[in-house]
């Protein structure tokens, strides 16, 4: 019964520790990190290659339903659009 019991917890800790990024519209929100210089404070620098990376991999159109919920993961929705613009986007999506 304990041998059940300590594989059920190892399950557990394993399926959590693998959930911790969650994809959504081509990119893993650990991912978003990457980017999060270049979309908070008054003055952001501009994005680095990774950041860069990061958002031409991303379902832009996709990402529209979810833009009132951006501040939630630390972006500045009015950052949106001068990032995209900073690294070479220049269509994105009417919603930014």
């Amino acid at each position: 019964m304990q041998f059940a019991a300590l594989a059920m917890v190892l399950t557990a800790a394993i399926m959590v520790k693998e959930a911790t990024s969650i994809p959504i519209c081509n990119i893993e929100t650990n991912d978003l990190g990457k980017c999060g210089p270049a979309f908070t404070g008054n003055n952001p620098p501009p994005p680095g290659p990774d950041c860069c990376a990061v958002v031409k991999a991303a379902n832009l159109q996709c990402l529209c339903p979810y833009k009132p919920f951006l501040s939630r993961f630390g972006i500045d929705p009015s950052k949106v659009r001068p990032l995209l613009a900073n690294c070479g986007v220049n269509t994105p999506p009417s919603c930014f």
